[in-house]
């Protein structure tokens, strides 16, 4: 008699390989002073480690649209665990190793990018390919533990730099790297399907010739950038505005943002059989466009943080609502929608916070006017949702 597949154990792993990516993602920030005090290098050139880290998930978002099926879910997702692993072990020891310490690190960001990049393609059509039936409330569900790794991350490393000091971050770092070589094993143990039969899934080419693709497209462009936009600027608009240290502006901004994006992601994997997800969307939508203007325009301090801290409820639905949409109105869609997902989700987190950091230089350094700038994202998802719906309706009447 044949056993029975464990999908929950797929689904664990998938947990662990958003924590993974959240790991990746904002330990290194939390070390940026580390890196000048201790090797000398300039805040110019730390500025170029969170750019090559979201320039190599793009690349490899790319990329993925190519190679992921041809070399199949096991291998790359256990590859993925590995680099991220292999990455993180390499930031404590390349820098003393080489001649150029700055150089060191790139080379462990570059690798541990790769891995987040391919977690963030395939783990998605992982647990879409498994088979449970509430869809929708698993894909809100799975992206709520990158906001809990998130949190994890800034609060275990905060609280780890205080009782043992920050001079022994190399410790943590290799205890972080744990948490990938770990889940690498649970990847290669747990049953993986194929998200749409050899043949079956569209080709590139007419994937891109699919209007609907492209609505989609723009909704995760306007989804990654509300939520990267706020996320990366939540540590310095708190620090400006309230006035409080850095340590304090990383606990009140960030965190709160990351527990409130959970919250929401964990309300909606809940409740989200009785819920209509598009109905839904647009309510956050419309909610966060209201937090970036309480944020941007508000002239009492806690009213600008409760902006900041609730659009993280706002923008929670947002980036695994518009994959769920997608897989819905392009079932055959392929690993390669879920890889051009991914890339224009990480095109909107790079192009708007960039944008915000200019506008508020041009405004003098106020960041309130950037912020401002970034409403127009919310908004634009607003009227993609409502022509989504208005284009579902019409076809209902006929």
């Amino acid at each position: 008699m044949t056993k029975p597949k464990n999908y929950n154990k797929t689904l664990a792993a998938c947990y662990l390989g958003f924590v993974t990516q959240a790991i990746s993602a904002n330990f290194a920030p939390l070390l940026f002073l580390t890196f000048k005090s201790t090797y000398g290098i300039t805040l110019e050139k730390i500025a170029l480690i969170p750019l090559v880290f979201y320039l190599t998930q793009l690349l490899v978002d790319l990329a993925a649209t190519k190679f992921a099926d041809k070399i199949g879910y096991r291998a790359c997702v256990v590859a993925s665990q590995v680099l991220s692993s292999a990455g993180l072990i390499l930031m404590a020891i390349l820098p003393e190793a080489l001649p150029v310490p700055f150089i060191g690190i790139l080379i462990s960001v570059v690798l541990y990018a790769i891995g987040s990049g391919l977690i963030e393609v395939l783990v998605s059509p992982i647990v879409e390919a498994c088979p449970f039936e509430n869809k929708d409330g698993m894909m809100s569900l799975l992206h709520s533990f990158y906001c809990w790794g998130a949190m994890g991350v800034i609060l275990g490393s905060t609280l780890f730099f205080a009782v043992f000091g920050i001079e022994n971050w190399k410790i943590l770092t290799f205890i972080w790297a744990l948490v990938p070589l770990c889940n690498t094993f649970n990847f290669i143990n747990c049953p993986i399907e194929r998200l749409v039969e050899d043949g079956n899934s569209m080709s590139i080419g007419k994937l891109l010739k699919t209007p609907i693709f492209w609505l989609m497209i723009v909704l995760m462009v306007c989804s990654g950038a509300s939520e990267a936009t706020m996320a990366q600027w939540a540590s310095a608009f708190t620090e400006s505005a309230i006035g409080v240290s850095k340590a304090i502006g990383d606990l009140a901004g960030p965190c709160l943002f990351a527990m409130f994006m959970g919250i929401s992601r964990m309300l909606y994997g809940k409740f989200s059989e009785k819920l209509d997800l598009t109905k839904v969307m647009l309510i956050c939508g419309a909610m966060c466009a209201g937090c970036y203007l309480l944020a941007s325009l508000s002239t009492l301090p806690i009213l600008g943080l409760a902006g900041c801290a609730l659009c993280g409820l706002a923008v929670g639905i947002m980036w695994p609502g518009s994959i769920s949409i997608s897989s819905q109105k392009c079932p055959r869609g392929g690993t390669a929608m879920f890889a051009f997902l991914a890339l224009a989700g990480d095109t909107g987190a790079m192009v708007s916070p960039a944008m915000v950091g200019s506008l508020s230089e041009m405004a003098g350094g106020n960041l309130k006017t950037g912020l401002l700038a970034a409403t127009v994202f919310p908004c634009i998802l607003v009227v993609g949702l409502l022509i989504l719906r208005k284009s579902a309706n019409s076809k209902i009447s006929r």
